[in-house]
């Protein structure tokens, strides 16, 4: 009679957890698509998933296992990626290939890479292609990664590279300042 009890209070508790749990993430459900911008942060969040998903498929490895930067500089600004473990060679290796990728087909007004990643043309884009042969592109390793550096003494060629790094500030999340150091 004991072992009866024991395992029905044991099927009692299973069955009070599974409805308990159920009307909680019935509610949690209820509650998030209650909320007014619901569709557009799904929209969000699947859109970045997709900017990682073609951005991992384009430069050859994850961005879970690296750290991106784009820093906004008075001349241009500079796109930096390194392996958030140093002694990841492999990692290492593909930002290396990538970013000098980058630096010669940016030069060369290829910008292709970033439109298949963001699925569209990055703001800024545009001009820096019309306005290439007034742009520098500097490749430079770090030691788990590496950098290019994109400089011009053109006012508009500046204004168009701070909009694509920006662009790439807000695609990415990267938490870095949108604005010259010092700038309010």
């Amino acid at each position: 009679m004991n072992r009866f009890i024991q395992k029905l209070a044991v099927a009692l508790g299973v069955a009070s957890f599974a409805v308990t749990s159920h009307a909680q993430q019935t509610s949690n459900r209820d509650s998030a698509e209650s909320c007014p911008m619901h569709k557009e942060h799904m929209s969000s969040l699947a859109h970045h998933r997709d900017v990682e998903k073609h951005g991992d498929q384009a430069m050859g490895f994850p961005h879970d296992k690296t750290t991106h930067h784009f820093r906004i500089l008075p001349d241009g600004g500079v796109i930096e990626i390194t392996a958030n473990d140093a002694s990841d060679k492999s990692n290492t290796a593909a930002i290396r290939g990538h970013l000098s990728q980058i630096s010669d087909l940016f030069s060369k007004g290829d910008f292709s890479t970033p439109v298949f990643i963001h699925d569209g043309i990055p703001p800024g884009v545009t001009t820096m292609k019309l306005l290439k042969e007034k742009i520098r592109y500097h490749y430079e390793e770090l030691s788990s990664g590496a950098r290019v550096s994109i400089e011009s003494d053109d006012r508009l060629a500046v204004a168009a590279i701070h909009d694509f790094l920006r662009f790439q500030i807000s695609e990415h999340q990267t938490g870095d300042p949108l604005t010259l150091p010092g700038a309010e």
